[in-house]
Protein backbone atom coordinates (compact mmCIF):
# COMPACT_ATOMS: atom_id res chain seq x y z
CA UNK A 1 0.00 0.00 0.00
CA UNK A 2 1.43 3.41 -0.94
CA UNK A 3 2.27 5.80 1.88
CA UNK A 4 0.13 8.53 0.31
CA UNK A 5 -2.91 6.25 0.03
CA UNK A 6 -5.98 8.10 1.31
CA UNK A 7 -6.99 5.06 3.36
CA UNK A 8 -3.69 4.85 5.28
CA UNK A 9 -3.87 6.47 8.74
CA UNK A 10 -1.06 8.82 9.74
CA UNK A 11 2.00 6.84 10.80
CA UNK A 12 0.43 3.56 9.61
CA UNK A 13 -1.80 3.23 12.69
CA UNK A 14 -4.41 5.55 14.09
CA UNK A 15 -2.34 8.27 15.76
CA UNK A 16 -2.57 8.90 19.48
CA UNK A 17 -3.41 12.57 19.79
CA UNK A 18 -1.85 13.64 23.07
CA UNK A 19 0.87 16.17 22.17
CA UNK A 20 0.26 19.33 20.18
CA UNK A 21 2.92 21.85 19.27
CA UNK A 22 1.85 25.49 18.89
CA UNK A 23 4.02 27.69 16.69
CA UNK A 24 3.71 31.38 15.97
CA UNK A 25 5.38 32.70 12.81
CA UNK A 26 7.56 29.58 12.83
CA UNK A 27 8.66 29.97 16.48
CA UNK A 28 7.68 27.17 18.87
CA UNK A 29 5.65 28.51 21.80
CA UNK A 30 5.06 25.21 23.50
CA UNK A 31 3.50 21.78 23.59
CA UNK A 32 -0.08 21.46 24.79
CA UNK A 33 -2.14 18.58 26.11
CA UNK A 34 -5.41 19.81 24.62
CA UNK A 35 -6.51 22.01 21.71
CA UNK A 36 -10.19 22.65 21.03
CA UNK A 37 -12.01 24.66 18.37
CA UNK A 38 -10.51 23.14 15.22
CA UNK A 39 -13.63 23.35 13.06
CA UNK A 40 -15.38 25.50 10.49
CA UNK A 41 -19.05 26.05 9.75
CA UNK A 42 -20.50 27.25 6.48
CA UNK A 43 -23.69 29.26 6.79
CA UNK A 44 -26.36 28.14 4.33
CA UNK A 45 -28.30 30.91 2.60
CA UNK A 46 -31.73 30.10 1.25
CA UNK A 47 -33.06 31.51 -2.01
CA UNK A 48 -36.78 31.16 -2.55
CA UNK A 49 -37.56 31.08 -6.25
CA UNK A 50 -40.95 32.35 -7.30
CA UNK A 51 -43.10 29.59 -8.77
CA UNK A 52 -40.84 26.84 -7.36
CA UNK A 53 -42.73 25.35 -4.44
CA UNK A 54 -40.98 21.95 -4.40
CA UNK A 55 -37.77 23.16 -2.73
CA UNK A 56 -35.75 26.14 -1.62
CA UNK A 57 -32.35 26.71 -3.22
CA UNK A 58 -29.52 26.42 -0.70
CA UNK A 59 -26.17 28.06 -1.39
CA UNK A 60 -23.03 28.36 0.72
CA UNK A 61 -22.68 31.60 2.65
CA UNK A 62 -20.14 32.91 5.15
CA UNK A 63 -17.68 30.64 6.88
CA UNK A 64 -17.25 30.96 10.64
CA UNK A 65 -14.22 29.78 12.60
CA UNK A 66 -14.50 29.46 16.38
CA UNK A 67 -11.66 30.53 18.63
CA UNK A 68 -9.01 27.94 19.47
CA UNK A 69 -8.39 27.06 23.10
CA UNK A 70 -5.03 25.61 24.18
CA UNK A 71 -4.51 23.92 27.58
CA UNK A 72 -1.33 22.71 29.24
CA UNK A 73 0.43 22.45 32.54
CA UNK A 74 2.14 25.60 33.77
CA UNK A 75 5.72 25.94 32.49
CA UNK A 76 8.67 28.24 33.23
CA UNK A 77 8.17 29.98 29.88
CA UNK A 78 6.50 33.39 29.68
CA UNK A 79 6.18 33.24 25.87
CA UNK A 80 2.36 32.97 25.80
CA UNK A 81 1.84 35.73 28.32
CA UNK A 82 4.41 37.97 26.60
CA UNK A 83 2.65 37.50 23.25
CA UNK A 84 -0.68 38.29 24.91
CA UNK A 85 0.75 41.50 26.39
CA UNK A 86 2.15 42.64 23.01
CA UNK A 87 -1.30 42.49 21.41
CA UNK A 88 -3.29 44.17 24.17
CA UNK A 89 -3.08 46.90 26.79
CA UNK A 90 0.17 48.89 26.89
CA UNK A 91 1.79 46.65 24.28
CA UNK A 92 -1.04 47.42 21.87
CA UNK A 93 -0.89 51.13 22.71
CA UNK A 94 2.88 51.26 22.21
CA UNK A 95 2.34 49.86 18.69
CA UNK A 96 0.11 52.87 17.88
CA UNK A 97 -3.00 50.75 18.51
CA UNK A 98 -2.20 48.53 15.55
CA UNK A 99 -2.75 44.83 15.99
CA UNK A 100 0.03 42.66 14.64
CA UNK A 101 -1.59 39.42 13.56
CA UNK A 102 0.55 36.35 13.15
CA UNK A 103 0.44 33.01 11.39
CA UNK A 104 -0.06 30.19 13.86
CA UNK A 105 0.23 26.44 13.49
CA UNK A 106 -0.82 23.43 15.52
CA UNK A 107 1.07 20.21 14.84
CA UNK A 108 0.20 16.74 16.11
CA UNK A 109 3.33 15.03 17.46
CA UNK A 110 3.65 11.29 18.06
CA UNK A 111 5.35 9.82 21.18
CA UNK A 112 8.82 9.86 19.54
CA UNK A 113 8.52 13.49 18.36
CA UNK A 114 7.59 12.92 14.71
CA UNK A 115 5.34 15.62 13.28
CA UNK A 116 2.24 13.90 11.88
CA UNK A 117 -0.15 16.61 10.68
CA UNK A 118 -0.39 20.41 10.96
CA UNK A 119 -3.00 23.11 10.61
CA UNK A 120 -1.97 26.71 9.85
CA UNK A 121 -4.10 29.55 11.14
CA UNK A 122 -4.40 32.90 9.43
CA UNK A 123 -4.26 36.25 11.28
CA UNK A 124 -3.95 34.79 14.79
CA UNK A 125 -4.09 36.94 17.91
CA UNK A 126 -4.71 36.06 21.56
CA UNK A 127 -7.99 37.04 23.20
CA UNK A 128 -7.77 35.32 26.60
CA UNK A 129 -5.14 33.83 28.90
CA UNK A 130 -6.07 32.05 32.13
CA UNK A 131 -3.64 30.97 34.78
CA UNK A 132 -4.07 28.24 37.36
CA UNK A 133 -6.64 28.31 40.14
CA UNK A 134 -5.07 28.08 43.60
CA UNK A 135 -6.53 26.23 46.56
CA UNK A 136 -4.85 24.46 49.46
CA UNK A 137 -7.55 21.80 49.18
CA UNK A 138 -6.97 21.08 45.48
CA UNK A 139 -4.92 18.19 44.14
CA UNK A 140 -5.44 19.31 40.54
CA UNK A 141 -2.35 20.07 38.43
CA UNK A 142 -1.53 23.72 37.76
CA UNK A 143 -2.67 24.55 34.25
CA UNK A 144 -2.79 27.53 31.93
CA UNK A 145 -5.16 28.19 29.07
CA UNK A 146 -4.81 30.39 25.99
CA UNK A 147 -7.62 31.36 23.64
CA UNK A 148 -6.86 32.77 20.20
CA UNK A 149 -8.99 34.23 17.43
CA UNK A 150 -8.16 33.66 13.76
CA UNK A 151 -9.49 34.12 10.23
CA UNK A 152 -9.41 30.48 9.18
CA UNK A 153 -7.05 27.58 8.72
CA UNK A 154 -5.67 25.12 6.21
CA UNK A 155 -4.35 21.60 6.69
CA UNK A 156 -0.67 21.01 5.97
CA UNK A 157 0.68 17.59 5.06
CA UNK A 158 4.01 16.80 6.72
CA UNK A 159 6.88 15.57 4.57
CA UNK A 160 7.54 11.86 5.10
Amino acid sequence: MASNDITTPLGGDLPIANRFLFELDGVELGVFKEVTGLNVTVQVDEIREGGQNGFVHQVPGRMTWPNLIFRRGVTNSDALFDWFNKTSGEGFASNENKLTKSTGAVTVIDPVGTRLRSWEFIAVFPVRWKGPDFSVESRDPLEEELEVAHHGFRAVTQAS
